[in-house]
């Protein structure tokens, strides 16, 4: 064989080899890219995948993702790896804009640089590339749609850095904190927040509400959390959506288990089971008696006792051939007693399951009430349900779910915002006006203290 052909044959199987390298890059970052939930919140529903779209309700408003698929011209083609790595880890756009903490780069920011790597090879290799920009942008309400105002946000509370394993434990354990707290980003559904939306590190993973749904408290706590859970049935309830210990997911945990977690391989199921079923317990004060405005629930038992007997009929109506009058279920359909959706602290899931039904990767599709029931009959059978299956000292009010319907109550923090601005304003206007005066009089008196003119 010639030198000319030996080289052409090396660079031929260089090139081959670089090509394999690449390729195997980018199928790890489609994983990750599952276990990182991206589709969830970037694909809109009939939309074309990470074009972006979708609106995603928060407390301060709606926001609606934005095109991820390397487009030059509407995605984030021109991203080069520093600028990809400095929006998922430090919420900080190409053009220097800040993200809103509705993308979770605060956890996204523990990701490894290698598997940030494997995401940028596989967004900019694998992803069809769509050429238009979603059709709604965010707007949020004054001051917040002041992007800038999110950088002081981050010094503030942005500091995550990617985990060093934790050498006294094991590594399936390590693998399952990385999995939870980096890429699946447990912790900003289920950890409270502060008055200014940062995640309450000392309440970790304690239980908070999400606007309509409550994401509830996964520590080893027994009574409010997940304590009496076996690591298998946790990794069973991310499979399937359903445990054997009566919890079914809805919301935005049915969506993350749809996506994300039921496409994960078992042993990794395993991992994240095992690092949640180590949490420690923690009570969340203030969040075990509280609805999604963040006002406790009233515990009127006569109250909730005359809506729920109006309840009963409506039960017996929509809900007893599948559920049987006695809630026992059956015929692969979840049982009502003890039900963990009744047990919970507030009765806003419930709500939200009859409003919105439920639809599992496994098992029978619930159907949805919303267009069925009005305010007040929600409101009725859902206070029926907790009291003859749950947790009778939960109710709700027709107000309650005239709340939920409409998507949860806004943050208080907007009104507070904007207090805090015009006082800002004030007290801005009158040290100008106060240093005006003071120059306006100093130049007076330097006047006056001229000679006159001979």
């Amino acid at each position: 064989m010639s030198l000319l052909s030996m080289t052409l044959a090396l660079a031929t199987t260089s090139a081959a080899a670089l090509a394999d390298d690449a390729s195997d890059l980018a199928a790890r970052g489609h994983y990750l890219a599952i276990a990182g939930d991206c589709a969830a919140c970037h694909t809109a529903e009939h939309g074309d995948p990470f074009a972006g779209g979708k609106a995603i309700a928060t407390p301060l408003g709606q926001i609606f993702s934005t095109n991820i698929t390397p487009s030059t011209s509407a995605g984030i083609g021109d991203y080069t790896f520093a600028d990809f790595d400095r929006a998922l880890r430090h919420g900080v756009r190409r053009d220097g804009s800040n993200l809103y903490p509705a993308m979770p780069y605060t956890a996204y920011a523990k990701i490894s640089d290698e598997d940030m790597k494997a995401l940028y090879a596989y967004f900019h290799g694998a992803v069809m590339p769509v050429d238009k920009k979603p059709d709604h942008q965010t707007a949020l309400p004054f001051p917040f749609n002041l992007r800038f105002s999110m950088a002081g946000w981050n010094l503030l509370f942005a500091r995550e850095t990617p985990d060093a394993p934790d050498a006294s434990q094991s590594p399936e354990w390590n693998r399952g904190r990385y999995l939870s707290e980096a890429l699946g980003h447990c912790q900003t559904c289920h950890t409270p927040r502060n008055l200014l939306m940062a995640e309450e590190a000392s309440k970790g993973m304690s239980g908070a509400s999400l606007g309509q749904w409550y994401a509830p408290n996964i520590t080893s706590d027994r009574a409010r959390g997940i304590g009496a859970w076996s690591a298998a049935q946790i990794a069973e309830y991310l499979k399937n959506g359903h445990s054997s210990v009566g919890s079914q997911a809805g919301g935005p945990m049915l969506e993350a288990i749809n996506m994300s977690f039921s496409k994960l391989s078992d042993p990794d199921l395993n991992a994240i089971a095992t690092y949640i079923s180590s949490l420690p317990a923690v009570i969340s004060e203030g969040h075990d008696k509280t609805s999604a405005t963040g006002r406790p629930v009233t515990n009127d038992l006569s109250l909730m006792s005359g809506s729920a007997d109006a309840g009963q009929q409506i039960y017996a109506d929509n809900c007893a051939t599948c559920h049987q009058s006695t809630g026992a279920g059956g015929r692969g359909l979840p049982a009502l007693v003890a039900n963990a959706a009744l047990t919970r602290p507030v009765a806003d899931n419930a709500v939200m399951a009859v409003l919105d039904g439920l639809s599992p990767p496994q098992g029978h599709d619930m159907p949805a009430f919303a267009d069925k029931l009005d305010d007040r009959e929600v409101a009725d059978l859902t206070n029926f349900l907790f009291r003859q299956f749950g947790d009778p000292s939960i109710q709700t009010t027709e107000q309650q779910v005239k709340i939920l319907r409409a998507g949860g109550a806004p943050s208080n923090l907007i009104q507070l915002a904007q207090i805090g601005m015009v006082i800002a304003a004030v007290i801005l206007f009158a040290v100008i006006a106060g240093n005006s005066i003071l120059i306006a009089r100093r130049r007076r008196r330097a006047r006056s203290r001229q000679p006159f003119a001979s």
